[in-house]
């Protein structure tokens, strides 16, 4: 049985955290790397440090400066698309297909601003519109709910009460409001995407991806919340041999402030 091990972290600027990417694979080894907020156009994102350490398949749909998301790859990607969300030009979703058949979505939806109102906010507004129109595609692909699917990223959204810090204190803070995790929801079920994470950790047990820059001591604090995400669909249901949310990499050198998820799946 061949295994693949898929990583996906939202890196927060690659050419500014090449030295930790570099690290990561040295450690850890995926075979497919899948990064958000690049932050970079397609022209000068950095490929050759990859491709000499054989990641030489990419799929990239970057932008200067703002969001961007990638697919690096030891092994062949083929049929690669994007899709303009909410047709806004902004570079949020990279898809290829994998070995085994498989279809790899790499998302980075909107963080949404701060304040909750989508009334007074046009970031929320577009937030939650960015999840509503994925739910919709998810609702058109319905008929290919055994297909063997893939979709990673930095959702935004921490869904459950054990997803963040404190479900109280958070209710009305964007990335945990009721608006944002019913429409989460929705399209995760749109497609009955299997939640990785939340198969393997129990749902009362908290476990989180992201911990603010603004905690002095962010690993005595530990205020997080799992905004990072990798959902299965159907067709791999049982694929997962491990899963690990790798915490001790916020403390690494210029850190982001996501952590990588690796999980490793049999593919056949």
């Amino acid at each position: 049985m061949k295994t693949l091990r898929l990583a996906t972290w939202n890196i927060n600027s690659v050419r500014l955290r090449m030295p930790i990417v570099e690290r990561l694979i040295a450690e850890q080894k995926p075979d497919i790397l899948c990064l958000q907020e690049t932050k970079v156009e397609n022209a000068s994102f950095p490929k050759k440090p990859l491709e000499a350490l054989g990641y030489v398949h990419h799929a990239i749909h970057g932008q200067r400066g703002y969001h961007g998301v990638a697919i690096l790859s030891r092994v062949p990607l083929e049929k690669i698309t994007s899709r303009d969300f909410c047709e806004k030009g902004d570079a949020r979703h990279v898809c290829a297909m994998i070995p085994g058949g498989i279809e790899l979505h790499n998302l980075y939806v909107p963080a949404g601003g701060d304040i909750p109102d989508p009334t007074v906010n046009p970031k929320f507004a577009h937030k939650l519109a960015f999840v509503e129109e994925l739910e919709a595609a998810f609702v058109k692909r319905r008929g290919k709910k055994t297909a063997r699917a893939i979709a990673v990223g930095d959702l935004n959204i921490a869904p459950g009460e054990n997803d963040v810090w404190s479900h109280k204190q958070l209710l009305d803070v964007v990335s945990h409001t009721p608006a944002e995790t019913s429409r989460f929801e929705a399209a995760r079920a749109a497609f009955d995407w299997i939640d990785v994470t939340r198969e393997i950790v129990p749902a009362d047990e908290k476990i989180f991806s992201w911990w603010s820059y603004r905690n002095q001591d962010w690993r005595k604090s530990d205020r997080g919340r799992r905004l990072d995400h990798v959902w299965i669909g159907q067709g791999l249901k049982g694929a997962v041999r491990s899963h690990a949310i790798l915490k001790d990499v916020r403390d690494w050198e210029k850190p982001s402030d996501h952590v990588p998820i690796v999980v490793d799946l049999a593919i056949g």
